[in-house]
């Protein structure tokens, strides 16, 4: 309890020095942060492109069903498809009317015989698609053959990019907060030698005299990724009607509060990590 004392004491007496070791964790945890709920994100938005049928064969007016059934039995036999969906053309119209349920003019000019009959298939991996795609192309009762492809080459694409440039600026702000605290510890070790030498001539240990700084160290890092997780997360929830909004469709929220506080949680460890290896740093500098 006396270390704890003594570090809040050693706060108190200057606290511009302890706002600006707050600040800077606080800017490197809601890096973090936003960092981890981009990945989270994304990681949720490529799920949902590949949980959908991922290739979509349209097929040509003539084209009968003993042949839609012996395309079906080639793709299976293939083992690269996970599971296939047969939508008839009178299936498909009912699927443009529920879409266009609020557009009368649209409804009236489509029937049944406009649209396609169509193949939906899911794949077993990603790397399949090409494959899948390639084969109904030669089928004589294919038209037209689409898929996802692109777009999930894209979103993970855009993922990695993320992801490596997000751990480098955190990377990054990680030395800087470690080289700020260690400053700033340096500078309240050289303001108390007086003092440190004194515990020393009656006695005190090495580690007696380090755990304040050490603690210091670790309150400055632990109070900022609270903050920056505070910060963060309130911004998530603020702006979760618009980010709904412009990702209609893909089940992305709500976020549970399991990952919140396993974020706040995660991010706590990493501060009492930095924070010590900080103090630590400079107590081995400065106190010889």
């Amino acid at each position: 309890m006396k270390f704890f004392t003594t570090a809040w004491h050693n706060i108190r007496r200057s606290p511009y020095q302890a706002l600006a070791a707050i600040l800077v964790m606080t800017l490197t945890f809601l890096v973090v942060s936003f960092f981890s709920f981009l990945i989270v994100g994304s990681s949720r938005v490529i799920t949902f492109f590949e949980s959908k049928p991922q290739v979509t064969a349209f097929f040509k007016d003539e084209a009968k069903q003993e042949n839609i059934n012996a395309l079906e039995d080639s793709l299976n036999s293939t083992g690269k498809v996970a599971s296939m969906k047969f939508v008839s053309k009178e299936e498909a119209l009912s699927i443009y009317r529920q879409q266009n349920k609020n557009d009368p003019l649209l409804l009236d000019l489509v029937t049944a015989d406009i649209l396609p009959a169509s193949l939906e298939i899911t794949t077993t991996k990603i790397n399949d698609m090409a494959s899948i795609s390639d084969m109904l192309k030669q089928s004589s009762v294919v038209q037209e053959v689409v898929f996802q492809k692109d777009i999930v080459s894209t979103l993970v694409n855009w993922t990695t990019a993320a992801r490596r440039i997000g751990l480098g600026i955190i990377a990054v702000l990680s030395l800087v907060s470690v080289f700020i605290i260690v400053t700033i510890i340096g500078i309240k070790i050289s303001q108390k030698r007086d003092d440190i030498e004194i515990m020393r001539l009656i006695g005190a240990s090495s580690w007696y005299v380090r755990w304040p700084f050490l603690i210091e160290g670790i309150f400055y890092a632990v109070v900022g990724a609270f903050i920056a997780w505070l910060v963060a997360s309130s911004a998530l929830v603020y702006a979760t009607p618009t980010l709904s909004a412009f990702l209609k469709g893909i089940p992305i929220f709500p976020i549970p509060l399991v990952f919140f506080f396993g974020l706040l949680g995660v991010e706590f460890l990493l501060a009492i990590f930095l924070g010590f290896i900080s103090s630590f740093l400079a107590v081995l500098r400065y106190l010889k």
